[in-house]
């Protein structure tokens, strides 16, 4: 069903559009996503968006236990319609977020400059692995230490002692990209997560997608009744 849902969503978008889709959904992974812990600066929050679907990273996850995350247009530049943006503002936030991400199999690696065990270019990547970053003046959470699996440094040779979220991000994730693009086993979204993907990214872009797919999916859902 949904093979053939995209079928009929790429026949009403443009051609360039769908040389598009397959060609960047061909290179998003999950094996490697992102969780924001409180971030204060907006500027900071939104070229973290931008960061994650510039290097093909699918899912962002926001812990709002203190601040609540905003995307300034100008810095995200869209990327938000791009990516999963996932939001956790419960009364155990961390717990909630850090407990799901540990149930679908990935390693939690908490971004911190005291890290001894590993640097960004050496932590283990050969399972799932969500990279944490806390905010600007906090750092990691206490939770967020508890729960964690490892933690990892970014090596610096000078006397600045970190640098601000936006920057650990994009290095973070160029070094692990750099790394999975000559790794052995399969990191990149199967074709059934391709599909669901650009699905996504079709309603994004159509006028009243959300209610075009429902259209779509009843057509196709009687079609098959018929047939």
């Amino acid at each position: 069903m949904q093979a053939k849902l995209l079928e009929a969503f790429y026949e009403m978008i443009p051609e360039k559009k769908k040389v598009m889709f397959d060609a960047i959904a061909a290179e998003r992974t999950r094996h490697v996503t992102v969780v924001l812990e409180n971030i204060y600066q907006e500027h900071n929050a939104s070229a973290v968006m931008r960061s994650c679907e510039s290097l093909g990273v699918q899912e962002l996850h926001v812990i709002e236990s203190k601040n609540q995350y905003k995307a300034q247009r100008d810095i995200a530049r869209g990327a938000g319609q791009w990516i999963e943006l996932n939001n956790y503002s419960s009364d155990q936030p961390v717990v909630d977020c850090l407990t799901g991400l540990k149930e679908r199999g990935y390693r939690i690696a908490i971004l911190t400059p005291e890290a001894d065990s590993h640097s960004i270019f050496d932590v283990p990547i050969d399972e799932p692995l969500a990279l944490v970053f806390g905010t600007e003046w906090e750092g990691i959470s206490d939770t967020a230490r508890e729960m964690a699996d490892l933690s990892v440094s970014i090596p610096m040779v000078g006397f600045t002692e970190s640098f601000n979220v936006s920057v650990s991000v994009a290095l973070s994730l160029q070094a692990i990209r750099h790394r999975l693009e000559n790794a052995p086993f399969d990191w990149k979204l199967t074709e059934e997560q391709q599909i669901a993907v650009k699905l996504d990214w079709c309603e994004q872009i159509m006028k009243n997608g959300e209610g075009v797919r429902r259209e779509l999916t009843s057509r196709l859902t009687n079609q098959e009744e018929v047939s």
